[in-house]
Order: structure tokens, then sequence, then C-alpha cells
């Protein structure tokens, strides 16, 4: 099998390299945004044309939500367009699609997980920007998978376990928000399931929910950080209105994964277990 996975030194991506480096049976080509520049949308057929791929896991995205809400041509350019020529491609050339999505889809206003099936009205620019690009996946080349995942976090990049681990070295109280719920996703536990469905003797096309088990507030986790951790901080319990951002989030964005367990029997570990993992292993990049 000859796969391409585009995002290549994102957080999922490298976890992905991790796990795929020393395998002898795939193929596997790991493009970054310089081998392969998704706001350059002309030239993304033809690059993917160089590796004639199986299978493509989309895994590059524009992800700073903030920044997004004034940079929407390019935020839209990498979410959207460009993944409207990958299904192209895909459509054109048999190739199967795996792609990444995001729980900030929803508007946040269930009260209870979100199915697959839920109604989409996302309340910020880069959910917009996604959505749009899972819309093109579905018109383009309807035989792709599509998973949505929150929370996203690794050894790898910035995010939130490792910003937590730098403040509460730093200083002697940090605030953190109480009431957005959803749950993390490790990184490398997706990386594994999306291979477990790339091996799989079956291909179920839709979307999937994908994030580790649990339901907790960003304040729950950063408590679960530095209880880890020994770190010798105060955390304070605020609420979103106390920390206003350019983009608005979603308050309650937690994920049913019944689904991709129950058609691919992915394992969906809890995230305390799962942060254990990460915090045990040494931070990169």
């Amino acid at each position: 099998m000859r796969i391409v996975i585009t995002g290549a030194s994102g957080q999922l991506g490298s976890e992905l390299k991790d796990l795929l480096l020393d395998n002898t049976e795939k193929e596997c080509y790991f493009l970054d945004r310089k081998q392969l520049p998704l706001d350059q949308i002309q030239i993304i057929q033809d690059i993917l044309g160089m590796y004639q791929p199986d299978l493509i896991i989309h895994a590059g995205a524009y992800t700073a939500v903030d920044k997004a809400e004034e940079d929407q041509v390019n935020a839209d350019l990498v979410n959207h367009l460009a993944c409207e020529e990958i299904a192209q491609y895909c459509h054109l050339h048999g190739t199967r699609l795996i792609a990444i999505s995001t729980d900030y889809v929803f508007d946040g206003s269930s009260a209870s997980a979100l199915t697959e099936t839920a109604q989409t009205a996302p309340i910020n620019i880069y959910g917009q920007t996604k959505l749009a690009g899972e819309q093109a996946i579905q018109k383009w080349c309807p035989d792709a998978i599509i998973i949505r995942t929150s929370w996203v976090y690794s050894t790898y990049g910035k995010n939130f376990v490792k910003t937590m681990c730098r403040l509460m070295t730093e200083r002697d109280e940090v605030s953190v928000i109480n009431d957005q719920i959803g749950s993390p996703t490790y990184a490398k536990d997706l990386a594994v399931a999306l291979l477990k469905i790339a091996d799989s003797s079956k291909w179920e096309a839709g979307v999937y929910n994908y994030s580790n088990e649990g339901e907790i507030s960003w304040y729950d986790f950063a408590v679960a950080i530095r209880d880890f951790r020994s770190f010798d901080c105060q955390i304070k319990p605020i609420p979103t209105s106390a920390y206003p951002t350019p983009a608005r989030r979603p308050k309650y964005s937690l994920l049913d994964k019944s689904k991709i367990r129950g058609v691919f029997a992915v394992e969906v570990p809890s995230w305390e277990i799962s942060l254990a993992k990460m915090l045990n292993e040494e931070f990169k990049n």
C-alpha cells in the first residue's frame, strides 16, 4: 500500500510518522507544507500525481483558530479548497481518502454527546472552513472517510498540555476555563485508529467521531495535568466570558464514539490513561 500523509509536521502527522517509519509493508510519503503547500491549490493534484497513492490520510489543516477570523482567505484555501482538490484527485484516480475534521463544525448548544448525524452549525471561521471542506469531500469523493476529532494534543507541536506544563512551572496560579465541555484526543491514539481503519478488510465511507473517552472541562484537564506532574500551582476556574478570544468556541462538543468502535473495532482509551502515557514521554519540537 502506498500512502501519502499530508500535514506531516503537525501533531497527528508526526505521530503517524513515528508509527509508520519502520513499516516495511507500506510505502509512505510524509508531505509537510513545503512539499504540499495546501494554500497553492492549483498544484495540489499535480503533486499528488507524482506519488500515485493508494490512500491519502489528509491531516493537514489551517488550525490557528483565532487568526482565521482575520485571515479568512487562507483559512478557506487550506481547509476547504485544498480538500476539494484532494477529493477530486481521489475521485479521478480511485484513491481512498481519510480526512480529519473537527468538533468545531458544531455550535456547542448540545446537552448530550454528539453523533455523526447531529446538526452542524459552526460559530467561527475555522469551523466554517472545515465544514466546507467536509462538504467538498463528500461531493467529489463520496467514498471517503471523514473523522471529526477534538482537543488534540501530543508530545509534538503546540497544544494545551504542553502549554499548561510550561505555565505551571513559571507561575503560582493559572486561570483555566471551566464551562467548555468535551474530551481531549491524544494524537497517538488517533494515529493508531487511522492505521487500523487503513488496514481494515472493510471500507465503510462516511463521517466518524474520534476522541478519548470521558467528559471534562479544560479546567478538569488542567487539574489532571498538574496532579500528574505534581506542580505546585493553583488552578483558578473561570467562565468563557472572563477570557474573550477573537473566535468563539463551542461550549459543548463531546463526541459520541460508538460508530467508529462498532464499524472498525477501534479502541478508544480514556483520557486519563492517554494523558498519563503522553506525560511519561519526552516532549518534542
